[in-house]
């Protein structure tokens, strides 16, 4: 196996625990909020790392340079995206999540 191979396969690891630790996240946590948090963190690095994972495994040429684009279109629309669904919830009205001991 070959040193490109074997970062190949780190990276696409480290984009599927990072697409798990979201997919938990968006099943475990209580509230729009935190779930949108979730979602926006460890999913984009999920999908970076999967992306940095492919546009490595091509070889030079415009297929990698389509992949890095797609990398640089999910740093930038991920956290809006999030951050237009957080800001949809406030305007809802939509209440955080607290506990009962914050009241």
């Amino acid at each position: 196996m070959t040193p490109r191979e074997i970062a190949v396969l780190l990276l696409a690891a480290g984009g599927v625990f990072f697409a798990v630790v979201a997919a938990i996240g968006l099943l475990r946590f209580p509230d729009v909020y935190t779930r949108a948090h979730s979602a926006s963190k460890s999913d984009t690095l999920g999908a970076v790392l999967t992306l940095a994972a492919v546009a490595l495994a091509f070889d030079a040429g415009l297929a990698r340079v389509k992949t890095v684009l797609l990398v640089v279109f999910m740093f930038l629309t991920n956290p809006t995206a999030a951050h237009a669904i957080a800001r949809a919830a406030a305007d809802r009205g939509i209440e955080p999540w607290t506990t009962e001991d914050d009241e």
